[in-house]
């Protein structure tokens, strides 16, 4: 049996990567390492995400409200970044995975910017897999920054504004073709979004682990699938009506 066939698909699976500090400080080490660490899982569960079928990974990189941490710690959140961007270029090329980000990318260091730039034009191509970073990112800014651009739209006599459907504000999100997660994971023992895809949400499967990220496996993630294949997926409506296993 292949792994695809083994567990259940998930279309799109979105993870709150969370416990990198805490990983750290449980070692004595400092919150730099746990970061370091995280990376490297980072590029494990994509691997491990693209073997099992998935078709989209969204990831929680970095959040806006992580700009409020020490500046030491956010310069090297962001050298980490810069590296793995152009360190795993070449891999995501050949395996198919195209790279993208959403966000207030333009807050990000100039360094980064351009090493995501590079990296979505070496990858535009790809089919396999889509891998998004949430980068300088909160749903509510989000949101904001959607109703802002209507807002425009409207005092440009381009909208009527008895005309903003769902269809409309969802076209006004970072990435109007992000489609909404199937299964959200969050690691480190937290319960709860965390300003995360608020809008895409709204029928998201969620499963939570008290495993730190740095300790995070293909095995969690085989774990995370099969919790997700035991839900029955109602999206409002009635058991008789609902769709199983993200099947819409």
């Amino acid at each position: 049996m292949s792994p695809r066939e083994s567990i259940p698909a998930v279309p799109h699976v979105a993870i709150i990567p969370d416990g990198n500090g805490r990983w750290a400080r449980q070692r004595g080490l400092p919150r730099n390492l746990g970061h370091r660490r995280g990376c490297e899982v980072v590029r494990k569960i994509v691997r491990a995400a693209r073997s099992l079928g998935v078709r989209q990974l969204t990831l929680y990189a970095f959040s806006m409200e992580n700009w409020a941490r020490p500046r030491e710690e956010v310069d090297a959140i962001m050298s980490l970044l810069d590296s793995y961007l152009k360190r795993e270029t070449d891999e995501l090329v050949e395996r198919g995975v195209r790279v993208s980000a959403i966000g207030r990318l333009h807050l990000l260091e100039r360094d980064v910017q351009d090493a995501l730039r590079e990296l979505e034009r070496r990858t535009e191509a790809n089919a396999e897999m889509r891998l998004t970073f949430a980068l300088s990112y909160g749903g509510r800014s989000e949101i904001t920054d959607a109703v802002r651009k209507l807002a425009r739209e409207v005092e440009a006599g381009r909208v009527d504004p008895d005309a903003i459907d769902e269809k409309r504000v969802r076209a006004a999100l970072y990435d109007p073709e992000l489609p909404d997660p199937d299964l959200l994971i969050r690691t480190g023992g937290e319960h709860r979004i965390s300003n995360f895809l608020l809008w895409q949400m709204a029928y998201t499967e969620l499963w939570t682990t008290d495993t730190l990220w740095p300790d995070f496996s293909e095995t969690d993630l085989r774990r995370a699938f099969e919790f997700y294949g035991s839900r029955e997926r109602r999206f409002g409506r009635t058991g008789d009506q609902a769709p199983r296993r993200g099947e819409a």
